[in-house]
C-alpha cells in the first residue's frame, strides 16, 4: 500500500503536507512489514531541530532496531505521544494513527525533492 498523496524517502518513511510549512512524517507499509511487529518506539521531542538524513529516533520490533531518519531540515512541532503505549499502531495504521512526528521545515519546496508515490513502488519492487 503506497498512497499516492504522500512522498517518500529511500529510508521508508512517508511525508505529508499538512500546511505551508508543516510535514506529518511516518513509517511506510512497507517498512512495518519488514520490521515485524514493532514493541518500542524512541522520538525525538518537540523542539528538537532536525537535519536531513540524521536520525531522529528509533522503531524496535522483535526482529530488529531501525533508526527513523528526519526526511528535512527544520524543527519538530509535535511527537506521537500515543506510540509510547501502543507502538504497535505503526504495524495497524502506518499512515494513520501510526505516524510518527510533525515537522516546520526550514523550506517548504523540499517536499518535491522527496520521491513520489511511483517513485517509491519502483524503489520497493527492486528490494
Amino acid at each position: 500500500m503506497v498512497p499516492d498523496e504522500l512522498h517518500y524517502t529511500q529510508e521508508h518513511e512517508w511525508v505529508e503536507s499538512t500546511a505551508a510549512d508543516t510535514v506529518r512524517v511516518g513509517i511506510t507499509d512497507y517498512a512495518q512489514s519488514q520490521l515485524g511487529d514493532v514493541v518500542f518506539v524512541q522520538l525525538p521531542a518537540a523542539g528538537e531541530k532536525v537535519a536531513p538524513g540524521a536520525a531522529v529516533g528509533e522503531v524496535e520490533s522483535t526482529k530488529s532496531v531501525s533508526d527513523v531518519f528526519a526526511p528535512l531540515a527544520g524543527e519538530v512541532m509535535a511527537r506521537n505521544e500515543g506510540l509510547d503505549s501502543t507502538p504497535e499502531l505503526l504495524n495497524s495504521d502506518p499512515y494513520g494513527a501510526g505516524w510518527m512526528i510533525e515537522i516546520r521545515v526550514d523550506d517548504p519546496s523540499a517536499v518535491d525533492s522527496l520521491l513520489s508515490a511511483a517513485d517509491y513502488r519502483s524503489l520497493i519492487e527492486q528490494a
